[in-house]
Order: structure tokens, then sequence, then C-alpha cells
């Protein structure tokens, strides 16, 4: 509990600096989000008026502790460019990036360490290099690259996927809302419709979201896994005739878990990251989106928003990785 108080505590300070250099940096960035929403056409005095109205005509000191004020209230602002306030839009629109984020660390997990265990236990075999090449091509492709290649080869080529035209077909109602993720809420409510539409929608964007992590997951997964198979316990337990399933299942994989579960949580943390450009390119209803179109309207506050809410993310789950690791590798849980 001492370690969770520390690291909570150290929580704060982060955030901070988050809040600090994010809201300098928009404010340093060209473009006037007054002229944008009035228009290149409007006159000064409507676009002097709309400064006034958005605070910008504030000493940069003053709108800083405005901002911080209105966090403390739990006001994240109002975003000009939808005429909502944001933690509304994020209310509305972080369902389908979660949706998102976790399909796409799933299909991580379910293809990452699988491949990362057969590479290890077939080292320097075919199997061994043909999984290192798909984890460089992976780490390395970019995603914006994969997602177009994707859309052009199976909606364009194919035809195996639905258009990319966000996350349930235009013909179809989305189903009743109980968590806003459209495949568990379609199967919450029966509706079966929904949830084969929402499923084909849901598949191209996660796989292309997927394959970096996936190609990362799989590389370290390879990495502790062969350093843990070295070990004279290992050597001993092949040596006493164990089944080499039980040996690699339940000694390798075990003790290789706590670097596995490391690199899962902060791939999931940076998938934040990666949904940005896949929402954009595949018309995904979600943060990502928005904060796409938030930047190219000079909008402040979403922004603001969404980057603290990443780091929020991100440090949480970095602290449930090292709980999780302490209670893998009871070793590490004073360090």
């Amino acid at each position: 509990m001492n370690t969770i108080a520390r690291r909570l505590l150290a929580m704060i300070p982060a955030l901070l600096g988050v809040i600090v250099c994010m809201f300098l940096i928009t404010r340093v960035l060209p473009g006037d989000p007054a002229r944008t929403f009035a228009g290149e056409q409007a006159p000064q005095s409507v676009i002097d008026g709309i400064r006034r109205s958005m605070g910008l005509d504030q000493p940069l000191y003053i709108q800083f502790f405005r901002y911080v004020g209105d966090l403390f209230r739990g006001d994240l602002g109002f975003a000009w460019h939808t005429g909502q306030r944001v933690v509304d839009d994020l209310a509305s629109r972080f369902p389908a990036t979660i949706e998102l984020g976790l399909s796409a660390l799933i299909v991580a997990l379910l293809i990452g360490i699988p491949l990362g265990i057969l590479s290890a236990t077939q080292r320097d075999r075919w199997v061994d290099h043909l999984s290192r090449v798909l984890s460089l091509l992976g780490a390395s492709m970019p995603v914006f690259w994969v997602g177009l290649l994707a859309i052009f080869l199976f909606f364009g080529q194919l035809h195996w996927a639905p258009a990319p035209l966000g996350r349930i077909s235009d013909n179809l109602n989305p189903p009743t809302h109980i968590t806003g993720l459209y495949v568990l809420d379609s199967l919450l409510s029966g509706d079966m419709a929904a949830l084969t539409s929402s499923v084909q929608h849901l598949i191209l964007p996660a796989l292309v979201l997927a394959l970096g992590p996936t190609a990362i997951i799989a590389r370290m997964t390879r990495s502790a896994m062969l350093e843990v198979i070295a070990q004279d316990y290992i050597r001993t337990a092949t040596a006493k005739g164990l089944p080499r399933i039980i040996v690699i299942g339940k000694h390798a994989l075990k003790n290789a878990a706590p670097v596995t579960a490391t690199i899962v949580g902060l791939q999931f943390g940076q998938l934040l990251g990666g949904a940005v450009i896949t929402e954009t390119i595949f018309t995904w209803p979600g943060v990502g989106s928005y904060v796409t179109q938030s930047i190219l309207a000079t909008d402040y506050a979403p922004v603001q928003a969404f980057t603290l809410l990443a780091a929020i993310v991100y440090l949480v789950i970095n602290l449930l990785v090292d709980i999780v690791n302490g209670w893998l590798d009871p070793r590490v849980k004073n360090v």
C-alpha cells in the first residue's frame, strides 16, 4: 500500500507538467482560434469580439490560472467547433475509442504472445526467422500507410470489408446504449443485425491498430522467454523428464510474464496515440478523430483535455502494471 501511495503522489507533478507544457504549446502554435471560428472574411471587430468571449484577450498567465481553476471544478472547457462542452464530446466519443483500443489489444495478445513463445522455443529455425521478420515489418510500417493499404485492398479490391465510414452500417440503428461499446451492447440487447455490422466495421481498424503492438509484444516475449529458457532450473526440469509443454507453459512462461505484462501495459497506453491516426483514416467516431478535427480548427480546449486524459490513462496503466508485476514476482513489491 505504501508503494501504491508513493506512486499516486508521484503522479501529481507529472500531471502538472503535462498541464503546463500542453497549455504553453497550444498557445505558441500558429493560428488564431477566433479567426478560424469567424472565417477568413470576417471583419476585425467580429474577430475581436470572439477573442473576448473566448478569453484570449487576457494575458497568458490569467488564461492559465483560469484554465487550472476550471480543471479543479471538473470543467474541461468548451469546444467551439462543435458547440458543446468538451466533457460531453469526450463522453460520447470515448466508448468508441475504448472499443477500438481493447479490440486491438486483444488481437495483439492473441497473436503476439504465442508468436513470441513459438519463436523462442524454435530459436534459429525457419519459424523463428519468419517471426522476427514479421515483427520487424510490423514495428516499422507506419499506421497511416498500413491503414490506407488495408482499405484499398480489403474494401476497394476484394470487397471483404465494409466501407470505412463509422462503427455500423448507415441502414441500421445503433444498438441500445448500455456501455457505449457497440459489440457488447449488441450482445446484451440481443440485436444480432447490429452485432454483425459492428463486428464487420471493427475488424479492419482493430487489425491495423494492433499491428505495431503485436510486433513489439512478440519481440519482447521472445526475448524474455529466451532469457528464462537459458536458466538452470529449466534445464533441470527438462532433464527430469517433464513434458515440454509443462516446462514452457508452467515454468518458463510464468517467469517471463512480468516482462510481457510491462510491455502490454505500455502498448495499451500507446494505443491512444495510434488511435488518433487510425480513427481519422477509418472515419471512426472516437476521441482520436475528434482531436484531429480540433487541431484543424485550432480549438485549444479539446486538445488540452485529450492530452490530460491520455496522460492520466498512461499513468494509471503504469501503476496497474507495477501492481500486476508485484503479484507475478513478489521480489519487485518493495522496489
